[in-house]
């Protein structure tokens, strides 16, 4: 139990968007972050990694794995034992597989990750997050997922991925519906052509002038602290931005 502080809960949490936001939330004292990872090991680095930046607020690690409805429901159970609250869930996690022309295995690779995923999660913990003070929901999307956006072909030609983000954004509009009337508050947030692992593409990005992850960690937080409660139920991405649907 972590009495008088908000409970957060980010997926995908040992590297890139996911580690950066851990350390942007874990800053404020009165938050206590759950870095949600799918290797102890690599997230017990991440998680030394975060605290070795002497944050005000508390961290711990769960094990985690999106992509498995039986990790899912365990990790869901220790949530409920060791904190018996969520105030915020961030849906991070994700893959990006680059094929033009998927296959069906490389489709259910992106869509066990990218959209089923953050389904069955999110069910798995409404009960708390509908009984918590915060009551916020972030899907982590992607432009790439923008129907109207890449009309004109625009981009790389990542066949599953974009067609799983453009899920998870629906994903979003159904939650919001359907959450509406629990208070609970809840968005789909690009965070923008950053530097992360995504596909072992750290270098390259870097290379082709992508930004700090760290950018998108402040997007989060700015959503975590209200600031975009007005657009709550709608696309968002950094620096004020609202992509189309």
């Amino acid at each position: 139990m972590v009495a008088g502080k908000q409970v957060i809960l980010i997926t995908g949490a040992n590297s890139g968007v996911g580690l950066d936001t851990a350390y942007y939330l874990a800053k404020t004292a009165s938050n206590h972050v759950i870095m949600g990872v799918r290797n102890l090991e690599k997230g017990q680095k991440a998680l030394e990694e975060v605290q070795a930046r002497n944050p005000q607020g508390t961290l711990s690690l769960l094990s985690l794995d999106v992509a498995n409805d039986e990790s899912i429901m365990e990790a869901v159970k220790k949530v409920e034992t060791e904190f018996g609250q969520l105030d915020i869930l961030i849906n991070n996690a994700g893959n990006q597989v680059q094929s033009k022309f998927p296959s069906r295995d490389e489709l259910r690779e992106s869509f066990e990750t990218n959209v089923y995923g953050p389904v069955v999660l999110t069910q798995a913990l409404t009960h708390l997050i509908t009984s918590s003070q915060g009551k916020k929901i972030i899907n982590v999307s992607s432009e790439l997922g923008s129907i109207t956006g890449n009309q004109q072909g625009n981009g790389p030609p990542y066949t599953a991925y974009r067609m799983s983000k453009a899920a998870l954004n629906m994903l979003t509009t159904c939650q919001s519906q359907y959450l509406k009337s629990e208070g609970v508050k809840v968005w789909s947030f690009c965070p923008g052509f950053v530097v992360t692992n995504l596909a072992g593409q750290r270098e390259g990005r870097s290379a082709m002038g992508a930004e700090s992850s760290e950018t998108s960690a402040q997007a989060i937080l700015d959503i975590v602290e209200g600031k975009r409660d007005a657009e709550a139920g709608t696309f968002i991405a950094r620096y004020g931005r609202q992509p189309p649907w």
